[in-house]
């Protein structure tokens, strides 16, 4: 059952947030917090919050606390719903901020409760292995078309995320990008605050395909530090990853700006940089000769990059776009080539003109 929740008001959406996770968590905290100089209500939203494990949301429900988030404290007027049923009743909005490779199960397992008006957003960074499928084309996948024939309004906001400095509301800026007339304003205006800044942007291609191959860039960028090779190297290593990732996006026609703005560069460099970022730290323990299988037995969260290294592969193959970084760290995650091997196979290659783009 949900929590029962008297001071509900009545003049805005009614959020239902998939994933009990870091962002998940994150977004539900910025959205109850209160900020009367915000762009969006006080409260923006009465939000409900749902998660696949029954055990895990009745956690959350009675502690308000999660490790996944330690030090994070959820707002009490915030719902847990634990059966699947009451989590997207009366939903005008759902956010999906489920890992992207269990997004499909998630979906399939909810579809028939996801009221035929919600929009939804999402906040996922990946690729799906097998379909090459974005977050928000797997959900438009699960839900087909509605009954009445008219679209939903799907989208997504990425940018530089780290959930810590999130959740103490520190400044963050992140890009709201839609295909559906006025969403990508929509979701501008829900999450604004006075240390949250929301930009639109009309790439959703551009936007989701950035937030989900930086991913593999810092993979590469934590091997670096795993290494010890170095500042020159890293900066080196984010210049041509930034390039070899706008190429494909180029190729799946993607606007190349986009890679250059908050959703691209910006998130790329707080992704390889911040000692928090997942992906890095992963890069950074396998610099290290720490074992793939080890490092993910002992963690608590999601590594996205590592799945959806499989998928720019494949995506790089089908598009015939050369992506030497994803190639090595594919080399490495899947094909036991050493850490060591990987950086001398990228420093031997030809020379050749930089090539930006």
């Amino acid at each position: 059952m949900t929590q029962d929740n008297p001071n509900q008001s009545q003049n805005v959406p009614n959020v239902c947030i998939l994933g009990i996770g870091q962002m998940g968590l994150v977004c539900a905290g910025a959205l109850t917090s209160p900020d009367p100089q915000g762009a969006g209500e006080d409260p923006r939203a009465n939000v409900t919050m749902w998660g696949h494990d029954e055990t895990e949301s009745g956690n959350l429900a009675q502690t308000r606390k999660s490790d996944r988030l330690p030090g994070f404290t959820l707002a009490d007027d915030v719902r847990i719903a634990i059966k699947d049923s009451e989590a997207l009743k009366d939903a005008d909005i759902i956010l999906n901020a489920i890992p992207v490779q269990f997004i499909r199960g998630a979906w399939e397992r909810l579809k028939d409760h996801v009221p035929s008006h919600a929009g939804v957003i999402s906040v996922a960074k990946g690729i799906e292995n097998d379909t090459m499928m974005r977050p928000t084309q797997i959900i438009a996948d699960v839900l087909q078309d509605d009954p009445d024939g008219k679209p939903r309004a799907l989208g997504c906001m990425s940018g530089p995320a780290i959930a810590t400095e999130l959740a103490m509301c520190l400044p963050a800026t992140m890009a709201a990008a839609s295909d559906y007339p006025g969403f990508s304003e929509t979701i501008q205006k829900l999450f604004s605050t006075s240390w949250l800044r929301i930009y639109t942007n009309p790439d959703l291609i551009g936007v989701e395909l950035a937030g989900a191959t930086k991913n593999v860039i810092a993979i590469a960028a934590g091997i670096i530090d795993g290494l010890g090779a170095g500042y020159n190297a890293k900066s080196a290593l984010l210049a041509r990853g930034l390039a070899e990732i706008t190429r494909l996006g180029d190729a799946m026609g993607a606007e190349s700006k986009t890679f250059y703005g908050i959703a691209g560069a910006g998130d790329l460099a707080t992704t390889c940089f911040s000692p928090e970022g997942r992906n890095r730290s992963c890069g950074e323990a396998l610099g290290k000769g720490i074992k793939l299988d080890q490092y993910l037995r002992e963690s608590l969260c999601v590594v996205e990059g590592i799945a959806t290294t499989s998928s720019v592969m494949e995506m790089a193959e089908k598009y015939k776009v050369e992506m030497p970084i994803t190639a090595a760290v594919h080399a490495v995650l899947f094909e036991h080539l050493d850490p060591v091997d990987a950086i001398a196979m990228l420093m031997s290659r030809e020379l050749r003109d930089e090539q930006v783009g």
